[in-house]
């Protein structure tokens, strides 16, 4: 089996997508709309801004951590 180099890269950057999804689902569900808006938000634009997703995520954690 041969593996593309930039295989793991589109993998990670699913994955990353998924996880964001899945993490505002779980804001939205928790009935934060605000920071389940954001996530959306950065992961619809994180297919341009790899990581943008996964820093949101990690601010609101900080921000809410911080309170």
């Amino acid at each position: 089996m041969v593996t593309n180099p930039d295989g793991w890269a589109d993998l990670l950057e699913h994955l990353s997508l998924a996880t964001t999804v899945l993490d505002a689902s779980m804001e939205l569900s928790k009935g934060r709309r605000k920071s389940g808006a954001a996530l959306l938000g950065a992961a619809a634009l994180s297919s341009r801004i790899p990581g943008l997703g996964t820093a949101v995520s990690v601010l609101i954690r900080l921000s809410r951590r911080l309170r």
